[in-house]
């Protein structure tokens, strides 16, 4: 292990200011300070037997009893060795170890961290996909109001009539069986659809961007119970208001549909954090992450 020593030397008092590692894909955050009640929590090993199992097993105990948390960076190298009373070498190995299970992250040039365990790690991953979902559906009512509103404004009958195909194809798509991906397909389409009848270059060249907006996730929000109903009719009055050359109805019909969807996703993320809690209840085993289109 070329880089152990340099790796936990990192990790000594004033290699890095407090707080400065941030959190990274190896599931570790702000870093503590963990001077602070050191002599508490590291204690010379005295029990007989393997010295480096001896390392691992004290390690993570105070892991598993949360003496030290997630993302808190164990003293350096040197330090470490004497706090525990082992030998360098030892230690290395039982930090090998450690690494390995998925119990601590070296980070080159900054130390070696304790790991998120695999729910906080999920708490944390569900955390940044509600903050991700919230920005994703901002930005969308932000491109597709406007867009709602010129179509409105400009649509021709020949306009109207392709977005009248468009309702009727993701009519005949919610037949049951539902397709979920044919639908979320051309759940897709219609908003896209109404982009294009804005007739503005510019807001055209946002059609990719509005494309992957849609296609992010894993699932459609359609998936969730009540969706389809609820889509039908917002996709309806959206048309509606085209049809009739309604600026401000259009704007409006589309704000309480992004809207509507955007409040589904994230209460569907916010039942996935409360399922962390109670992995036992009915719906831990149901519900998973949404994505964005509807």
């Amino acid at each position: 292990m070329a880089s152990e020593t340099s790796d936990l030397e990192a990790s000594a008092p004033g290699a890095m200011s407090d707080g400065a590692t941030g959190a990274g894909a190896d599931g570790a955050g702000v870093a503590a300070d963990w001077r602070a009640g050191t002599a508490e929590v590291w204690k010379p090993l005295k029990q007989p037997g393997n010295l480096t199992q001896r390392i691992v097993l004290a390690i993570e105990e105070l892991v598993d009893t949360r003496q030290i948390g997630a993302g808190e960076r164990l003293p350096a190298e040197r330090e470490l060795a004497r706090l525990l009373g082992v030998s360098r070498p030892a230690l290395r190995e039982g930090l090998k170890i450690l690494e390995a299970r998925g119990r601590l992250a070296v980070r080159h040039g900054k130390g070696v961290f304790v790991r998120m365990s695999g729910e906080e790690a999920m708490r944390a991953g569900l955390a940044h996909v509600r903050a991700n979902l919230a920005e994703l559906f901002a930005m969308r009512e932000a491109l597709e109001e406007p867009a709602a509103a010129w179509a409105a404004a400009s649509a021709t009958p020949a306009d109207v009539a392709r977005l009248a195909e468009a309702l009727a194809a993701e009519e005949e798509a919610r037949r049951p069986p539902v397709d979920f991906e044919r639908l979320g397909a051309l759940d897709a389409g219609f908003h896209m659809l109404i982009v294009e009848l804005a007739k503005n270059r510019f807001l055209r060249q946002t059609l990719d961007v509005l494309q992957d907006m849609l296609d992010a996730g894993m699932e459609t929000t359609l998936t969730i119970p009540g969706r389809i109903d609820q889509a039908r009719a917002d996709h309806r009055a959206i048309f509606e208001a085209i049809e009739k050359g309604d600026a401000a109805g259009a704007r409006q019909a589309v704000r309480k549909h992004v809207r509507g969807a955007r409040d589904a996703a994230l209460a569907r993320v916010g039942h996935g954090l409360e399922d962390l809690g109670n992995p036992e209840g009915p719906a831990g085993a149901q519900r998973e992450v949404p994505g964005a289109s509807d």
